[in-house]
């Protein structure tokens, strides 16, 4: 099996110009972090803010680290702590509360609009057509700023079906980009996993979230 390092240093090789690589540590060792800062990740991605604190602390604060994960209200606070940028921002009540709390701490906090590409119902995320008027209420918010969107797409094992998702959230951004809103800058568009990055970034992603073809397998 390759090593973390070799698994960094070659996707770094392969990603077009323009692509940032983040590395996901959900469920991974304080180790198997360094391992991937020292082969060159240069952006973590957190999907707890519990587990991410613990390993942090571990390795000190080498790299920008993201929330990916789907941030509850009463996670708010420690969250704003911990990472320096929330990447799933899906509703009016966690930007609410992302403000009352950034205000506190007289932290401005870098946020990504978490699209509901596939229109899932039992999945969050704004629709793509509600995006526009989410972000014309969340750019009022003096404590957020708001640097673009991220999508997941529906769960398949085909890498190709997320094609569709992947391309009518870039369509989302760049009609989001061309208005020009204040306080809204369309600068990053994160989709794409291990599986399905490549897809992505033929469909205009300039950030991908990558875990299991850094790290390997999670232990079950």
């Amino acid at each position: 099996m390759s090593s973390i390092r070799e698994n960094v240093q070659s996707l770094l090789k392969t990603l077009p110009p323009g692509v940032e690589l983040m590395a996901v540590i959900k469920m991974r060792t304080a180790e198997e972090v360094l391992e991937a800062i020292d082969a060159g990740i240069r952006l973590i991605g957190g999907n707890y803010a519990q587990e991410t604190a613990l390993i942090l602390e571990k390795i000190g604060r080498r790299v920008p680290c993201h929330m990916i994960g789907h941030l509850q209200r009463n996670k708010v606070k420690k969250a704003i702590e911990i990472f320096d940028c929330i990447e799933t921002l899906d509703s009016v009540e966690l930007a609410q509360e992302l403000e009352k709390r950034c205000t506190q701490i007289g932290k401005v906090m870098p946020v990504l609009v978490e699209i509901n590409s596939g229109r899932e119902p039992n999945k969050t995320g704004v629709y793509p057509e509600q995006a526009e008027a989410f972000i014309r209420t969340v750019a009022t918010f003096p404590h957020l700023r708001i640097q673009g969107l991220m999508t997941m797409g529906p769960f398949s094992e085909n890498p190709e079906d997320s094609r569709p998702y992947f391309r009518e959230t870039k369509t989302c951004f760049d009609h989001l980009a061309k208005l020009q809103i204040p306080n809204v800058e369309m600068k990053t568009l994160s989709m794409g996993m291990s599986d399905s990055y490549q897809v992505a970034i033929e469909e205009g992603a300039t950030r991908v979230r990558i875990g299991t073809k850094i790290f390997g397998p999670r232990e079950k």
